[in-house]
């Protein structure tokens, strides 16, 4: 089974930077799209990127598009989140996920798009704070 693993969060200034990693333990062929949702506080869970794991092709959410780029090193197995000139509202609980159906689940804003992913991470806090 793979698991996703995620690292890098923390607490920035608005305007500032972080990257974020997604290791996986293995890549699958079962496992087209690796991407992020988000989930700030007292909000639902908001998708944020992906890139599909046969073409690299890459989609992001109007909120972050521009300022953030997702990537992936296949020799590393992991996936990572650029983000740049972070806003307040950027802050939240961020989570890797992995899925066949990824790309749809991130398109239908579920409550609950873990239910329908393979594997979802345990989450990493960004706080973005003055």
């Amino acid at each position: 089974q793979v698991l996703l693993v995620e690292s890098g969060g923390g607490e920035v200034r608005p305007g500032g930077s972080l990257t974020l990693s997604c290791a996986a333990s293995e890549f699958s062929s079962n496992y087209y799209t690796i991407g992020w949702f988000r989930r700030a506080p007292g909000k639902e869970y908001e998708g944020v990127s992906y890139i599909s794991s046969i073409d690299g092709s890459t989609e992001y959410a109007q909120s972050v598009k521009g300022r953030f780029t997702i990537s992936k090193n296949d020799t590393k197995n992991t996936v990572y989140l650029q983000m740049n000139n972070l806003k307040l509202e950027d802050t939240a609980v961020y989570y890797c996920a992995a899925g066949r159906r990824l790309q749809t689940v991130m398109a239908s804003n579920l409550a609950e798009p873990y239910r329908y992913l393979e594997v979802w991470g345990q989450g990493t806090l960004v706080t973005v704070s003055s």
